[in-house]
């Protein structure tokens, strides 16, 4: 029965299938013809673009060959090389006539006439200038050329280039637009094939659906298993009973390895995925204890802040550390801190080295891991309960060898893999820093040892004046007394040795920190340099062919950009503050053009988010103080803007008066705590407020009240912390008082130092007069006539410039070039120190140089070094461009032979600015 229907099912569907197949060719034979014609028309259609492009090509190339073969020409000095020369000129010439009367003919769109007429004119030009040029060679091979003359032409064969460029890149386009079309008409013919295929296979399905209900009930059972593969953990798929062979039985065992293949793949990654967050996490622990080595200043406290630390770090409930001492020259391990230990008759005072496990584990060196430990082992309780720990572990720390403590720590869980290595790592680590702390606390040991002995001899000193007749008998004591105080003097040079190492390493530490912050800076502002000089181009858009939508995205990416510059400014400027390389600038400031800065800086923001926007400054202040305003203002700014951030409805105020304050302000040789005079900045908003607990948090680096508002309203953390450190700086304080719900106030105080007319006057005459000189070295009043008459130069002095470009980084290279091209200069470049030295010998009537500093094989300091000791080259303006914001990088730009400095992202004003200056006192 079963073979017979077997049988009937497949001479059914062999006949249906034939049917369908039939008609499907029939219908294939058809659309395929459609199909060929297409492409032929296609390929008809690109032939004849491709040869426009060719022609196109032909032009640019040539365009090429007469500026180099010119050259060649004018560089001869035989007649027979003179005459090659000017064949080979006017072969391409007469190609480029050629070409250019083919692409006129066959590209008939109204841009490529355009663009065709306009060559066409510049060539005429070119050939009149070039037929001058070869007239006089061909008189004299030896005649010099007219400098205006070869100018005049070399710029009207590169305007030549810039349009074959251009014609060229119209072809591709049309080549390219020609393509999507034939590719539209493709898959409209390949979607009528599908229409055809679908209908076909329509009649088939009819012609086979009674086959198919043969076999529903082993394709349901199949199906409702495949189904429930989706409700199903990947860790135990279904499987596929088999138990007839043919199709459907082979879906059913390739359904079976499927599963069994998809099974293994989520184990893979399932361990994959806990190695990695193992990894994550110890990585975290690890430099969470790590920090804490810093504050610790004896062995008292590294016990107690590592014990309070360790234990709940890796889930424990308890734990003791010890640190080895020794009683009449016997070592024993003495506790020097606990975490939660129930310890009333103080039977863990103490172990001997082998009394106990903890002793055993200093006599063998080793880590004891205890599983199943007995109920009554030890109680580990609180204030509801008490039970004992499933497993204890007691770990020996060493350094060089020697056990210097012993940490026991107990849990009510086992330990995990990665707590174990946790562990292991953590302890690593602690020897070295117990035996720097104990280095230390002997050091000071032994120099009280050394004031106690010198006051001792000071003391006999007396005494033997007195006591004369003594004299021999006390002599051979301070004689011991002597030797022992010189071995005491020796040991205490040998621990001083140490800590002076010790403070090397330091030392060195923080310049790999240093260095850490200027690489940093370095790999983040290169790329953002080049985004930032091309953004600001586009955003320009003097040829007017960006849409409206266009400019705005161009917008976007140039604030997007300078957002990410203001980020790692603020990341710098907190390592800067941590670190001590802030300077403070005071000088004057006006309480109503702070009010107006401020105002205008806030109000937009207030009206588009419809808040309530006011500054207020209380009528008993005068119209100026004294203080850092580049510093306040950031701190103005990063509350107001925290403010609006969180405040979505009501009103935002910010309120400047005067108050007395305890606590609070500058070293004035006043009482600690008496009332000082301090202005006070309050940042008032009716937002979403803060939690008690929290308002301390929201200080630290990185952190924000809550997670959840870090989601919802974004921001690093930073500016609050930066700001505290700004305020401190200035003399003063942020306090918060917030509640959760009804808004904030963060109020700033700085001491209330009233500026003087006279004094803020000297110091304005100052500056300006440092920045003069920083620039211009003014030897008497002439010099300021020849400044305002340099002003007046303006751009016109960057006009037909070279410029030497030294940069490995492509992108500037690009973007730079793109923005000085603007202004008519003459760029060439190089891409490292060594290229730029050649280059710079190559070109000697080189204007100026922009020196890149972080460069492959030699570096922009070297290469200024090495440029400087070339005679001709000592006065030759260099303006560094770096993307190390470090304090001495300016210093260390000029000391290598820089003119000047600029850091990256380059702005592009102050760059042309510092151009115009450098080249207007070279000219002079």
């Amino acid at each position: 029965m079963l073979s017979g229907g077997h049988m009937k099912f497949k001479t059914k569907l062999y006949a249906s299938i034939g049917s369908l197949l039939l008609l499907i060719s029939i219908i294939v034979v058809i659309l395929m013809n459609m199909l060929e014609q297409s492409t032929v028309n296609m390929n008809v259609v690109v032939n004849e673009l491709y040869e426009r492009t060719e022609m196109a090509s032909i032009i640019k190339y040539e365009t090429l060959n007469i500026g180099r073969e010119a050259r060649e020409i004018t560089t001869r000095h035989s007649d027979e090389a003179v005459q090659a020369e000017v064949n080979a000129w006017e072969e391409s010439r007469k190609n480029i006539q050629i070409a250019i009367e083919e692409l006129e003919k066959k590209d008939t769109q109204e841009k490529s006439q355009e663009l065709i007429a306009k060559y066409k004119t510049l060539h005429d030009t070119y050939e009149n200038l070039s037929h001058q040029v070869m007239t006089t060679i061909k008189i004299d091979s030896q005649a010099d050329i007219p400098p205006s003359l070869w100018d005049e032409a070399e710029l009207t064969r590169k305007r030549m280039l810039q349009i074959a460029d251009l014609l060229h890149g119209l072809q591709e386009q049309e080549m390219k637009n020609e393509l999507l079309r034939s590719r539209e008409t493709y898959n409209w013919a390949v979607t009528i094939i599908y229409i055809y295929l679908a209908i076909a296979l329509t009649i088939g399905i009819g012609l086979t659906i009674w086959i198919i209900k043969r076999i529903t009930d082993n394709l349901n059972t199949v199906t409702s298993v495949m189904k429930s593969v989706t409700t199903s953990d990947f860790d135990s798929l279904p499987r596929i009973k088999i138990s007839n062979k043919g199709e459907i039985g082979e879906i059913a065992g390739a359904f079976n390895k499927m599963a069994q293949a998809l099974e293994d793949h989520s184990k893979l990654e399932k361990q994959l995925k806990e190695e990695a967050e193992e990894q994550s996490w110890l990585k975290t622990k690890i430099a969470d204890i790590a920090t804490m080595y810093p504050e610790v200043e004896n062995v008292q406290m590294l016990a107690e802040l590592l014990i309070s630390k360790l234990v709940p770090m890796v889930g424990a409930s308890c734990g003791i550390f010890y640190v080895k001492d020794v009683e009449n020259g016997q070592y024993f391990l003495r506790r020097m801190s606990s975490y939660a230990l129930i310890d009333e008759k103080k039977e863990h005072d103490r172990y001997y080295f082998g009394e106990g496990l903890v002793g055993q584990c200093a006599i063998e060196r080793r880590t004891i891991l205890l599983d199943n430990v007995p109920e009554n082992y030890i109680k580990i309780g609180s204030g509801i309960g008490n039970g004992s720990p499933k497993n204890v572990i007691i770990l020996p720390v060493q350094f060089e060898g020697d056990v210097l403590a012993v940490l026991e720590i107990a849990s009510f869980d086992s330990f995990s893999p990665s707590q174990l290595k946790l562990l292991e790592e953590v302890n690593n680590n602690i020897g070295i820093t117990l035996n720097s702390i104990s280095n230390r606390m002997r050091a000071e040991r032994l120099l009280q040892e050394s004031q106690s002995l010198t006051e001792e001899l000071q003391a006999q000193s007396e005494e033997l004046q007195l006591q004369q007749e003594e004299l021999r008998t006390t002599n051979e004591k301070l004689e011991e007394q002597y030797e022992a105080s010189e071995h005491k003097k020796k040991e205490i040079e040998k621990v001083r040795e140490a800590l002076e190492e010790k403070a090397q390493q330091l030392e060195i530490s923080s310049q790999y920190k240093s260095e850490f912050l200027a690489n940093m800076s370095h790999e983040l502002r290169t790329p953002l340099n080049s985004l930032l000089i091309l953004a600001q181009i586009l955003s320009e858009n003097k040829e007017g062919n960006l849409t409206s939508k266009q400019e705005e995205y161009i917008r976007t990416i140039y604030s997007s950009g300078n957002d990410l510059l203001l980020l790692i400014n603020d990341v710098l400027d907190l390592a800067k503050v941590e670190s001590g390389k802030i300077d403070i600038l005071p000088k004057e400031v006006e309480f109503h053009s702070m009010q107006e800065y401020i105002y205008n800086q806030f109000s937009p923001l207030a009206r588009h988010k419809k808040v309530q926007f006011n500054v207020e400054i209380a009528h008993d202040l005068p119209e100026t103080f004294y203080t850092d305003e580049q510093r306040l203002q950031q701190i103005l700014k990063n509350l107001l803007s925290n403010a609006f951030k969180f405040t979505d409805s009501g009103r935002v105020s910010l309120i400047i008066r005067k108050v007395l304050k305890e606590g609070i302000g500058w070293k004035t040789g006043e009482g600690e705590n008496q009332p000082k005079s301090m202005l006070a900045f309050s940042v008032i908003d009716t937002g979403i407020g803060i939690d008690e607990e929290k308002q301390e948090t929201i200080f630290e680096a990185f952190k924000q009240a809550d997670g959840t508002t870090s989601r919802q309203y974004g921001g690093t953390g930073l500016g609050l912390s930066i700001s505290r450190e700004y305020a401190q700086l200035l003399g003063g304080a942020i306090e918060v008082s917030s509640e959760k719900g009804n808004g904030s106030t963060f109020t700033l105080y700085l001491p209330y130092l009233p500026s003087s007319s006279h004094v803020t006057g000297k110091l304005a005459i100052e500056e300006v007069a440092a920045s003069l000189e920083q620039h211009y070295p003014l030897r008497d009043s002439e010099k300021v006539i020849e400044e305002e008459s340099m002003i007046q130069h303006g751009r016109s002095l960057l006009k037909n410039k070279k410029i030497l470009i030294v940069d490995d980084d492509i992108r500037n290279v690009y973007a730079l070039t793109i923005a000085l091209e603007k202004f008519q200069m003459d760029i060439i470049v190089a891409e490292n120190g060594r290229e730029g030295i050649e280059v710079l010998k190559e070109n000697p009537d080189t204007d100026l140089v922009l020196m890149d500093i972080m460069m492959p094989e030699i570096d922009g300091f070297e290469a200024m070094r090495r440029i400087r000791k070339i005679p001709q080259f000592t006065s030759l303006p260099i303006i560094a461009l770096t993307a190390k914001a470090m304090k001495r990088s300016r210093e260390e730009c000029l000391n290598a032979g820089a003119t000047d400095y600029i850091s990256k992202p380059i702005n592009l004003d102050q760059l042309f600015s510092l151009m115009q200056v450098w080249l207007y006192s070279k000219e002079g």
